[in-house]
């Protein structure tokens, strides 16, 4: 094999060493079984006991109690955000939302196009560098559910706490920081993730509802697109990413021997310090885009003094070894997506590297 590349891709994203190995191990055979995963009913008892398995580990691993459900669907995030509204925002009632980067918006629009919507908090006239106060006062009245983007990917900000809502139940796309560090998402009606960050593989995203919640659900809308029919059927109401699942099943375990959430989280908050700490002592060549309080240990964004010294930084960056950092094409500039499979030495690397170029250019 030849030598793998520091890989800083935003998502899909890496995936840990181990679980790409022994996936290739049991690609052709899985268990001896005799096939692959990737041709197995998805109403064998092997799948339905893998899929089960999954959910249950991520609850644990989520520190979520019995009380919720963990739905595998496919589409994306983006899909949530149109299925969020079409199950929960009911006539004459107001959906809220943050917006907090380009990802928020979009969910947003979505819910726009299916009832009653009220901006609560943006940092869009910011340009996005911050996270805007929110309180349970700039909701709407008769509000169906307020919806925040805890960790923008593109933007490179956070939300460092869980706002206080009151009693409107509150929704979280987490797709970018899922398990990458403690959270008390009991507080939460419900949390929705596209597994290619933090959990595997493209292919499968996570809904996790409240169930005292998930009975309000629209019982008006087609059922392949209810949140009660996944639930109904443990996400085998159709055909499920079912190899995805089975990648995502390897990933929690892989986080369970590494200690769990609680070490990751440490070591995220040193990987990502060591890049901030360069930006940060680097006299004006690197430039942080979002205020210092508000940063994510998931996404680094950067500016450097125009955009030609940027794009020699990400051609001499590719020519030693490092992948995906690039800033997202809708912003520019540059982007580390330092996520739980990203090692430590990839974030030393990148580190080095930075000095280096910045002592060469500089």
């Amino acid at each position: 094999m030849t030598k793998r590349l520091y890989n800083f891709n935003p998502g899909p994203a890496a995936l840990p060493l181990e679980v790409l190995e022994e996936a290739q191990e049991q690609f052709v055979d899985y268990q001896g079984t005799g096939i692959s995963l990737l041709e197995m009913s998805h109403r064998s008892h092997t799948v339905e006991e893998l899929n089960q398995e999954t959910q249950l580990l991520l609850l644990k691993l989520l520190g979520l109690p019995s009380g919720y459900e963990v739905l595998f669907m496919g589409g994306g995030a983006s899909t949530q955000f149109a299925l969020l509204p079409l199950n929960f925002l009911n006539t004459n009632q107001t959906a809220n939302y943050a917006l907090t980067g380009s990802f928020s918006e979009k969910a947003y629009k979505e819910a726009a196009y299916l009832g009653l919507t009220h901006v609560a908090a943006s940092s869009k006239d910011q340009q996005w560098r911050s996270i805007p106060e929110l309180s349970a006062a700039q909701l709407a009245p008769d509000s169906a559910y307020i919806h925040i983007t805890m960790n923008n990917t593109i933007e490179g900000s956070r939300y460092n706490e869980i706002p206080e809502v009151g009693s409107t139940p509150l929704v979280a796309d987490l797709t970018s920081e899922i398990l990458s560090r403690k959270l008390d998402l009991e507080r939460f009606s419900m949390i929705y993730a596209g597994a290619q960050k933090n959990l595997g593989p493209a292919g499968v995203t996570v809904a996790i509802i409240r169930e005292d919640w998930l009975e309000k659900a629209s019982k008006k809308i087609p059922e392949i697109m209810r949140y009660e029919t996944f639930a109904k059927n443990k996400s085998l109401f159709n055909t499920p990413p079912v190899h995805a699942i089975y990648m995502m099943n390897l990933v929690l375990k892989w986080v369970v021997n590494k200690g769990g959430v609680e070490q990751l989280e440490q070591l995220n908050r040193i990987k990502s310090g060591l890049i901030y700490d360069v930006i940060d002592h680097s006299g004006g060549f690197y430039n942080g885009i979002i205020e210092v309080n508000d940063r994510s240990h998931m996404n680094i964004t950067w500016r450097m003094a125009n955009e030609g010294i940027e794009r020699r930084f990400i051609e001499e960056s590719e020519a030693n070894g490092f992948e995906g950092l690039a800033g997202h094409r809708s912003v520019g500039g540059l982007r580390a997506s330092a996520y739980n499979a990203v090692p430590f030495e990839a974030c030393q690397a990148l580190a080095d590297f930075m000095v280096d170029f910045a002592r060469r250019n500089g």
